[in-house]
């Protein structure tokens, strides 16, 4: 159940990324050499608490050469394959589940 405080947070985050203003994890991997996006977040805090959680998936999938950034930011992507020279096109919509 919802509480009035998650209700606000995503009202907010969302507001946030509208304007540029939320925070993202941005993940870079060397092999596969590929750049993540995860968020939007209200807060840089919000945004290194979960921070562990994408790297491990990614490391079970194998990825190497970890790096990773809290930033402001408003990707146009959530995913960039620099291997294939392509954007893997996932438009950017505000997933709010696993962050309260």
């Amino acid at each position: 159940m919802k509480t009035t405080w998650n209700n606000l947070k995503e009202f907010l985050i969302n507001i946030f990324h509208n304007f540029g203003f939320a925070w993202w994890v941005e993940v870079v991997t060397q092999n596969p050499r590929c750049t993540y996006y995860f968020g939007p977040f209200l807060s840089s805090l919000d945004a290194k608490a979960a921070i562990k959680g994408y790297v491990e998936d990614l490391e079970q999938e194998g990825a190497q050469g970890i790096i990773i950034n809290v930033k402001r930011c408003k990707p146009n992507a959530l995913t960039i394959a620099d291997d294939l020279g392509e954007r893997i096109d996932r438009k950017v919509k505000p997933v709010f589940s696993g962050q309260m």
